[in-house]
């Protein structure tokens, strides 16, 4: 059932073929409010897991301890995504793409939200982790519900010659989340006193999100239910089939496109999540200043993966996708060590690291699922998309610190080039499959 990677560039054709009138810029800019919601989200959780929950929630414990803890709740999300996506796929099948999208952003809204009220540990005892934790759950199943199709559509609309530069624009999601979420922690934890911020000021960020999600369910409603765009689905034979059959059918395809990316995923916490928990913990700097410092990074990073589309379509995109490993693997042999040369370093840690993981986080999504069969494509997707961000992402900011409280910042630099092998092998494996048929 294996494709090449010719397979959607053939379909964009034949949906074309059919009259079908469709504005890719338009498309983009559903995706884009979309991705920037669900990237919101998940930096306002990220960043309150390094400089609340540990407090909020595990007071006896010792900041590291307590943090590698909040860590552990973090990964919960990245555990729960693929239930969640078997689950809203089977309401996709029986109810449509307009009840899947609704019950899983309202889903994602409250659980954000219902984070907002947590009461501390010290008023109602260990049931405060429980509480976080099922949130943090509602929260992957959520995100498991919210895959769309309007990446893949996206790409099966890009105009022949411009693919890298359409594939790009869903992956700015990424970086304008993380402003935002930067930006609003640094000015409550800059502004307010220590007691304010820890009692009522971290809740904010949490109830802008659901706001944010509010407008992000507008805009992709308006973007995947419309009968043109119902259409669109069709012709593109974008539709949801059964869990279990397309993994049966794509296992192989499955497989390679979860851990074509892993270096990319893996370098996404080694310069979001994992700098802030180490300077946070062992520096004297505290988490404002550090969040502007990741904010400018951020900027770097929509510039890369800017570039990156304009990259692609001259190389290729999975020939840009294993020289970018190649760089990150380079990256991870000096850069951690920065982290620990003040400002200065850390400006430069986060330069270099935002710029290496635009060029490569800009081309990571679909490079290799364009050869899924058209059955199985939309369904392949979204658990490939699961799947390459639990094994590369969702245990990254545990096993960063983890390993690097024991053995220094170069253990994480290993732990970042474990990443780059399994990409470069991930996709030495899929031209073999294409070279090979199967």
């Amino acid at each position: 059932m294996a494709l090449t990677a010719s397979t959607m560039e053939h379909d964009a054709v034949v949906l074309h073929s059919h009259g079908g009138r469709v504005d890719p810029g338009d498309i983009a800019i559903g995706v884009i409010i979309g991705r920037t919601s669900e990237f919101f989200d998940f930096f306002v959780y990220a960043i309150a897991s390094v400089i609340v929950f540990p407090r909020l929630l595990f007071p006896e414990a010792d900041p590291l301890t307590g943090t590698l803890y909040s860590f552990g709740l973090f990964a919960l999300a990245f555990i729960a995504r693929p239930f969640g996506t078997a689950l809203f796929l089977a309401v996709d099948r029986t109810w449509g793409r307009g009840a899947k999208l609704t019950i899983a952003l309202f889903l994602l809204g409250t659980s954000t939200v219902a984070i907002a009220f947590l009461p501390a540990r010290d008023v109602i005892g260990v049931s405060a982790v429980w509480l976080l934790a099922s949130a943090r759950i509602a929260q992957g199943l959520a995100w498991g519900g919210a895959w769309d199709g309007l990446a893949p559509l996206l790409a099966m609309n890009a105009p022949e010659g411009r693919r890298g530069w359409y594939a790009m624009l869903p992956q700015l999601g990424a970086p304008l989340g993380l402003i935002v979420a930067s930006i609003l922690f640094a000015y409550f934890a800059g502004s307010l006193s220590t007691e304010d911020f820890y009692s009522w000021g971290w809740r904010y960020p949490f109830f802008v999100a659901f706001a944010i999600n509010v407008v992000a369910l507008f805009a992709r409603l308006r973007m995947a239910v419309t009968p043109e765009y119902e259409q669109l689905f069709e012709r593109g034979d974008l539709q949801p089939a059964p869990v279990l059959e397309t993994v049966r059918e794509e296992g192989s395809g499955i497989a390679v496109g979860t851990f074509a990316p892993l270096a990319t995923f893996a370098l996404f916490h080694m310069v979001t999540v994992f700098p802030l928990s180490w300077v946070y913990l062992f520096t004297s700097e505290g988490a404002t200043r550090f969040l502007v410092v990741e904010t400018i990074g951020a900027m770097v990073g929509i510039i890369a993966i800017v570039a990156s589309g304009r990259i692609a379509d001259k190389v290729g995109r999975r020939t840009l996708l294993g020289a970018s490993a190649a760089a990150i693997a380079v990256f991870s042999g000096f850069a951690p060590q920065l982290l620990n040369g003040g400002i200065a370093g850390e400006l430069t840690f986060m330069v270099l690291g935002f710029a290496l993981l635009g060029i490569s986080f800009g081309q990571s999504s679909g490079a290799v699922a364009s050869r899924f069969a058209n059955r199985y494509r939309y369904t392949a997707s979204a658990i490939t998309n699961d799947f390459a961000w639990l094994f590369g992402a969702g245990f990254a900011p545990l096993a960063a610190l983890l390993l690097s409280s024991h053995f220094g910042l170069v253990a994480a630099g290993a732990y970042l080039l474990s990443g780059c092998v399994c990409t470069l092998l991930a996709l030495r494996l899929n031209k073999r499959l294409e070279m090979g048929g199967g």
